[in-house]
């Protein structure tokens, strides 16, 4: 199992799912849920290994492995510590 880390929450979740639903449960603000408006722009402090690689959605944005869209990213194992402001 999984776990997605950010400040003193930390949440479990299953190897190969979505983290858009934990990191919404967290206060990370969404929109769109498909990668197309960028409001779930998240930091990642710790772990980026463990996270899937990016997708077009978050290229087409700019992002790299350090910041990425929440409704794009699969946990793939380990955990994922994140930051957003």
């Amino acid at each position: 199992m999984a776990k997605i880390i950010n400040g003193e929450k930390e949440v479990e979740i299953n190897d190969g799912e979505s983290i858009s639903f934990v990191c919404e449960d967290m206060g990370v603000p969404f929109s769109c849920h498909l990668g197309t408006c960028g409001t779930c722009m998240i930091k990642i402090v710790k772990g980026k290994e463990n996270l899937t690689e990016l997708t077009e959605e978050e290229i087409a944005f700019g992002m790299d492995d350090e910041t990425r869209l929440a409704c794009q990213c699969k946990i793939k194992s380990g955990d994922v510590k994140i930051n957003f402001d």
